[in-house]
């Protein structure tokens, strides 16, 4: 039996994203940071660090949003995808997601924190499965999705994407 979206979502649970796709926390540190140890951008204690499941779906991508947090992306299952990282310089990097050495990808990406960033499967009528380690801890409060127009405000040189992925 082929592996699908479908399958997937229903196999691990996942539901839909703020960001777009789909998503299941599967791991969460029992440890716990006190806020005092934490630099002021965050508001309260949060884990050593967290780990989801995230699936794009055919066309569907993963709107501009920045965490808080490093992220780590690392591919696992479908077809390439295609991150859209902008730096605070305003550089947009691309960095592709694969396990076929011959798409010149990686099997993971590091997402510096503060970062804009949004990510699209690179083929049609396709899906890709990631995970997602954030260190310390992802938490919603951390969570920021882009405003289109205050983006393309802040980056003007990449208007047609955040057009497209937002």
């Amino acid at each position: 039996m082929p592996v699908t979206a479908e399958y997937l979502i229903k196999k691990f649970n996942l539901i839909k994203h703020p960001e777009g796709g789909y998503y299941s926390e599967v791991y969460r540190s029992e440890e716990l940071i006190e806020k005092g140890h934490l630099p002021n951008r965050y508001t309260g204690q949060r884990s050593f660090s967290t780990l989801i499941y995230f699936l794009l779906d055919g066309d569907d991508f993963s709107a501009f949003h920045r965490v808080n947090s490093d992220e780590i992306w690392h591919f696992y299952a479908g077809t390439s995808l295609t991150l859209y990282i902008i730096g605070d310089n305003g550089i947009l990097e691309n960095i592709v997601l694969s396990n076929d050495p011959e798409d010149n990808g990686s099997y993971f990406a590091i997402i510096k924190r503060g970062s804009w960033f949004a990510a699209k499967t690179n083929k049609v009528n396709s899906f890709t499965l990631v995970g997602c380690t954030v260190a310390p801890g992802f938490d919603f409060e951390d969570f920021e999705l882009a405003d289109r127009q205050k983006l393309i405000k802040s980056y003007p040189q990449h208007e047609d994407l955040i057009i497209n992925l937002t």
